[in-house]
Protein backbone atom coordinates (compact mmCIF):
# COMPACT_ATOMS: atom_id res chain seq x y z
CA UNK A 1 0.00 0.00 0.00
CA UNK A 2 1.12 3.36 -0.60
CA UNK A 3 1.94 6.04 2.06
CA UNK A 4 1.12 9.59 1.89
CA UNK A 5 3.78 12.43 2.36
CA UNK A 6 4.29 14.38 5.40
CA UNK A 7 4.33 17.95 4.31
CA UNK A 8 6.50 20.56 6.66
CA UNK A 9 5.69 24.05 6.65
CA UNK A 10 7.23 27.21 8.64
CA UNK A 11 4.65 29.87 9.19
CA UNK A 12 5.77 33.26 11.25
CA UNK A 13 8.63 32.88 13.83
CA UNK A 14 7.66 30.33 15.67
CA UNK A 15 5.07 27.83 13.98
CA UNK A 16 5.26 24.69 12.12
CA UNK A 17 2.43 23.06 10.22
CA UNK A 18 2.95 19.53 9.62
CA UNK A 19 0.33 17.74 7.15
CA UNK A 20 -0.75 14.10 6.36
CA UNK A 21 -3.39 12.38 4.56
CA UNK A 22 -5.21 8.93 5.84
CA UNK A 23 -7.13 6.46 3.96
CA UNK A 24 -9.42 6.37 6.58
CA UNK A 25 -12.42 8.16 8.24
CA UNK A 26 -11.90 10.81 10.32
CA UNK A 27 -13.36 9.49 13.39
CA UNK A 28 -11.11 6.73 13.17
CA UNK A 29 -8.14 8.59 12.72
CA UNK A 30 -9.64 10.39 15.89
CA UNK A 31 -9.74 7.41 17.64
CA UNK A 32 -6.25 6.39 16.70
CA UNK A 33 -5.20 9.82 18.55
CA UNK A 34 -6.96 9.39 21.23
CA UNK A 35 -7.38 6.35 22.54
CA UNK A 36 -4.38 4.35 24.28
CA UNK A 37 -4.72 1.45 23.24
CA UNK A 38 -4.72 2.37 19.59
CA UNK A 39 -1.72 5.24 20.71
CA UNK A 40 0.29 2.66 22.02
CA UNK A 41 0.73 0.74 18.86
CA UNK A 42 1.99 3.76 16.65
CA UNK A 43 3.35 6.52 18.31
CA UNK A 44 6.64 4.55 19.35
CA UNK A 45 9.50 6.47 18.15
CA UNK A 46 12.35 5.03 16.53
CA UNK A 47 12.73 1.34 16.09
CA UNK A 48 13.60 -0.75 19.40
CA UNK A 49 11.72 1.48 21.36
CA UNK A 50 8.38 1.50 23.33
CA UNK A 51 5.69 3.13 24.88
CA UNK A 52 5.16 2.09 28.63
CA UNK A 53 3.37 4.99 29.83
CA UNK A 54 0.44 6.25 27.52
CA UNK A 55 -2.06 7.57 29.70
CA UNK A 56 -5.07 10.25 27.97
CA UNK A 57 -7.81 11.66 30.38
CA UNK A 58 -9.32 13.24 26.99
CA UNK A 59 -11.40 15.82 28.01
CA UNK A 60 -10.76 20.22 28.57
CA UNK A 61 -8.24 20.50 31.39
CA UNK A 62 -7.56 16.43 31.78
CA UNK A 63 -4.15 15.83 30.93
CA UNK A 64 -2.09 13.49 29.09
CA UNK A 65 1.32 11.15 29.11
CA UNK A 66 3.42 9.48 26.93
CA UNK A 67 6.87 7.89 28.47
CA UNK A 68 9.45 6.32 25.68
CA UNK A 69 12.02 3.71 26.24
CA UNK A 70 14.92 2.76 24.17
CA UNK A 71 16.39 -0.38 23.96
CA UNK A 72 19.20 0.48 27.04
CA UNK A 73 16.64 1.60 29.53
CA UNK A 74 16.65 5.25 28.53
CA UNK A 75 13.27 6.88 29.17
CA UNK A 76 12.22 10.30 27.33
CA UNK A 77 8.79 11.31 28.51
CA UNK A 78 6.16 14.66 27.84
CA UNK A 79 2.69 15.56 28.76
CA UNK A 80 0.44 18.24 28.73
CA UNK A 81 -3.05 19.25 28.91
CA UNK A 82 -5.84 19.53 27.14
CA UNK A 83 -7.19 22.94 26.17
CA UNK A 84 -10.08 22.53 23.21
CA UNK A 85 -11.62 18.82 22.00
CA UNK A 86 -14.29 19.10 19.13
CA UNK A 87 -14.41 15.69 18.45
CA UNK A 88 -13.64 14.13 16.07
CA UNK A 89 -12.17 17.44 14.18
CA UNK A 90 -10.11 19.38 16.67
CA UNK A 91 -7.86 18.98 19.98
CA UNK A 92 -5.72 21.65 20.63
CA UNK A 93 -3.24 21.21 23.90
CA UNK A 94 -0.49 22.43 25.12
CA UNK A 95 2.89 20.19 25.79
CA UNK A 96 6.36 19.38 27.51
CA UNK A 97 8.83 17.30 27.31
CA UNK A 98 10.99 16.05 30.76
CA UNK A 99 14.03 17.36 29.00
CA UNK A 100 12.84 20.17 27.69
CA UNK A 101 14.83 20.80 24.80
CA UNK A 102 12.11 23.20 22.70
CA UNK A 103 12.57 26.36 24.85
CA UNK A 104 9.17 25.70 26.92
CA UNK A 105 5.67 24.34 26.69
CA UNK A 106 4.26 24.40 22.88
CA UNK A 107 1.01 25.00 21.67
CA UNK A 108 -0.38 21.90 19.34
CA UNK A 109 -3.55 22.31 17.40
CA UNK A 110 -4.75 19.17 15.54
CA UNK A 111 -7.15 19.31 12.98
CA UNK A 112 -9.12 16.15 10.99
CA UNK A 113 -10.59 16.86 8.03
CA UNK A 114 -12.43 14.36 5.71
CA UNK A 115 -13.41 14.24 2.05
CA UNK A 116 -14.46 11.34 0.42
CA UNK A 117 -13.27 8.38 2.99
CA UNK A 118 -9.78 10.05 3.23
CA UNK A 119 -8.44 11.90 6.21
CA UNK A 120 -6.49 14.81 6.23
CA UNK A 121 -4.23 15.56 9.46
CA UNK A 122 -3.11 19.41 10.43
CA UNK A 123 -0.87 19.64 13.19
CA UNK A 124 0.42 23.40 14.24
CA UNK A 125 2.74 23.94 16.64
CA UNK A 126 3.17 26.94 17.93
CA UNK A 127 7.03 27.02 19.65
CA UNK A 128 7.81 29.42 22.94
CA UNK A 129 10.28 31.29 20.40
CA UNK A 130 12.04 31.27 17.11
CA UNK A 131 15.45 29.56 18.39
CA UNK A 132 12.92 26.51 20.02
CA UNK A 133 11.46 25.92 16.32
CA UNK A 134 14.96 26.10 14.89
CA UNK A 135 16.26 23.82 17.20
CA UNK A 136 12.94 21.18 17.55
CA UNK A 137 13.41 21.08 13.14
CA UNK A 138 17.04 19.98 13.19
CA UNK A 139 16.68 17.11 15.72
CA UNK A 140 14.68 15.07 12.69
CA UNK A 141 11.24 15.15 14.44
CA UNK A 142 9.64 15.43 10.77
CA UNK A 143 11.13 11.92 10.30
CA UNK A 144 10.38 10.20 13.49
CA UNK A 145 6.49 11.68 12.73
CA UNK A 146 6.41 10.46 9.53
CA UNK A 147 7.77 6.77 10.68
CA UNK A 148 4.60 6.79 13.63
CA UNK A 149 2.21 8.17 10.65
CA UNK A 150 3.45 5.08 8.39
CA UNK A 151 2.40 2.79 11.16
CA UNK A 152 -0.57 4.42 11.73
CA UNK A 153 -1.42 3.79 7.93
CA UNK A 154 -1.33 0.00 8.46
CA UNK A 155 -3.00 0.04 11.89
CA UNK A 156 -5.93 2.30 10.16
CA UNK A 157 -6.68 -0.94 7.94
CA UNK A 158 -6.68 -3.41 10.88
CA UNK A 159 -9.09 -1.55 13.29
Amino acid sequence: MAHETLTVETRGDRDVVFTRAFTASRDLVFDCMTKPELVRRWLLGPPGWTMPVCEIDLRVGGKYRYVWRNEDGRDMGMGGVYREIVAPERIVAVELFDEDWTGGETLVTLELSEVGGRTTLTTTVVYANEAARKGALITGMADGMEMGYARLDELLVTV
